[in-house]
């Protein structure tokens, strides 16, 4: 998958979350839920566009290490809507799924930028 592809599909699924939010109850619990999810969904997004343009190899490791745990994190937050009941059905389960699926690329992505600075170390 290309960065643009990457960039896309991570601003998509901040738009997937922002529009999923608005359906939320207005009660105590949908509005900090729904705080909570759009926040780290919109920071996936941003953060890799930050990770793209990174000053080095060591600020892309960290800046990818950001993405994978809002992924993962919008994970937690879609898991806690589905369980307490307040959303379920496809939209959610979709999210579900995506979050998974970014927060796998992102940590494979993570570890091999680690791997590949390791291996950069031990050749010189």
């Amino acid at each position: 998958m290309t960065n643009k592809e990457l960039k896309d599909r991570t601003q998509k699924f901040a738009l997937d979350v922002i529009r999923f939010i608005e359906t939320f109850p207005r009660t105590k619990a949908g509005d900090v839920l729904g705080k909570q999810l759009l926040r780290a969904a919109c920071s996936v997004g941003a953060n890799y566009r930050a990770a793209c343009r990174a000053q080095s190899h060591t600020h892309f490791i960290s800046k990818i290490g950001i993405v994978e745990e809002e992924a993962d994190e919008c994970l937690f937050w879609l898991e806690l809507v589905q369980k307490s009941g307040m959303k379920n059905g496809d939209t959610v389960a979709n999210l579900i799924k995506e979050s998974n699926e970014l927060t796998a690329i992102f940590t494979s992505s993570r570890k091999t930028a680690r791997n590949n600075k390791l291996k950069n170390k031990s050749q010189i």
